[in-house]
């Protein structure tokens, strides 16, 4: 099973705030070649290049990260959640700074870059992972799961102690759903509670009413969702994002309850050595039977 490789027309860039740097940077895309694939490349450090793949990757439950030679970039997900849903195999993204820009929280204004650059076709296929059979993690109350289909498809569920979240579930087609009009205006959340904690470890500087919904103890306090399960679309946004990181398309029926980046990476990770163990199987040579003695 093939899909095809695409790029984007022309550079586009886009600048704003990282949600946890809180530092300022422009990000760049760039058209790039048949398989290149999607390349973080830090335009203030010398160009370093650091691929958008797993082995590059570490996962907190706040964000996704990827790097290389003690150089990282930041809240990497809703880019590419975005130039996952577009089928966007190859391109630079050069950036002047260690994060993402949050922008507004969702993937709305990527999903606008992308579509303002326009995609080209590059004319070589590249291989769909298919599973062949189920691969899970279970840690506790929280699981994921991805099961041989046909197509992509998420199921998600989340269960908060909060009374504007509670429990949701959303179900989320990935050949027959609209990821624009279902899962690219879900926004990041984020609670006034754990703000303390999360500045002192050095995150969630640049967060704000204007890049997340914000929730008290007692709801959100920066206005109407977009949404009325606003929360469990954005995880389904995450977990797209994460999945990029395998590099290439990939197909199956994926279930995952109360999950968050860090076991979205441990999944993914997971997925990659089944694999490669399944690719090992397949090109190893048959060995002859051993002839009996007459």
């Amino acid at each position: 099973m093939y899909a095809r490789r695409k790029t984007i027309n022309a550079d586009v860039s886009i600048t704003g705030i990282g949600l946890h740097s809180g530092i300022y940077t422009r990000v760049e895309l760039h058209p790039a070649g048949p398989g290149s694939g999607i390349t973080f490349v830090r335009a203030d450090l010398n160009g370093l290049r650091i691929p958008a793949l797993q082995a590059s990757t570490t996962a907190l439950d706040y964000a996704t990260t990827v790097g290389k030679d003690d150089v990282s970039v930041g809240t990497v997900e809703h880019l590419l959640s975005s130039l996952m849903a577009c089928g966007i195999t190859d391109v630079d993204i050069l950036i002047d700074g260690p994060e993402v820009p949050i922008v507004d929280g969702s993937a709305l204004p990527f999903l606008h870059l992308i579509d303002a650059a326009g995609e080209r076709d590059l004319g070589v296929d590249v291989p769909v992972l298919r599973v062949t059979s189920p691969i899970e993690i279970v840690e506790g109350d929280k699981s994921i799961r991805i099961a041989p289909a046909n197509r992509l498809i998420l199921k998600y569920k989340i269960d908060f102690d909060h009374p504007a979240i509670g429990r949701e579930t959303f179900q989320f087609d990935f050949e027959h759903d609209s990821f624009l009009r279902k899962i690219a205006p879900a926004r990041t959340f984020g609670f006034m509670r754990d703000v303390e904690k999360m500045r002192a470890a050095g995150l969630a500087r640049g967060g704000s009413v204007e890049n997340c919904i914000v929730l008290d103890d007692k709801g959100v306090v920066n206005g109407a969702l977009r949404f009325r399960d606003e929360f469990v679309r954005h995880k389904i946004l995450d977990l797209l994002g994460d999945l990029a990181l395998i590099g290439r398309p990939i197909v199956g029926e994926i279930t995952a309850n109360r999950a968050g980046h860090a076991m979205h990476s441990r999944f993914v990770a997971k997925i990659l050595e089944s694999e490669g163990r399944q690719e090992q199987r397949e090109s190893a040579p048959m060995r002859r039977p051993l002839e009996s003695f007459a």
